[in-house]
């Protein structure tokens, strides 16, 4: 069977925004010289499995028709929407305006992902 149009689409702009949050983390959000050089290393190594983790999410959904892998993906876009509520107390810098760029193309794929010929991939 052929993957569906949209499934292609809520592919794709998934790891694009994984790809936009990987470059961000890596070259925009560095940690500021007062963390030590473990902490420094433990956090890159949090966002190394969590970006893994989703790219797992995704491919599980797309490839595998998980349904569930969908909706995990669903509830980390909410989660993702609510941190970024809090950081707009600080103003709209790059990160952030990188984040929300990230997580409208996120947003667009899991759109696609519930429509029409979608929607009949994962049931």
């Amino acid at each position: 069977m052929t993957i569906p149009r949209n499934v292609l689409r809520f592919e794709v702009l998934l790891y694009l925004s994984l790809l936009i949050d990987t470059l961000s983390a890596a070259f925009i959000a560095r940690p500021s010289a007062e963390i030590d050089q473990a902490a420094a290393v433990s956090a890159d190594t949090f966002v190394v499995i969590v970006f893994v983790l989703f790219l797992l999410l995704v491919w599980l959904a797309a490839r595998q028709r998980k349904n569930w892998a969908r909706w995990a993906l669903v509830v980390a876009l909410a989660l993702s929407v609510l941190s970024m509520l809090g950081s707009l107390n600080y103003g709209l810098t790059l990160a952030l305006s990188v984040d929300l760029f990230s997580t409208g193309l996120a947003g667009a794929g899991l759109y696609f992902s519930f429509s029409d010929d979608a929607e009949k991939w994962f049931h």
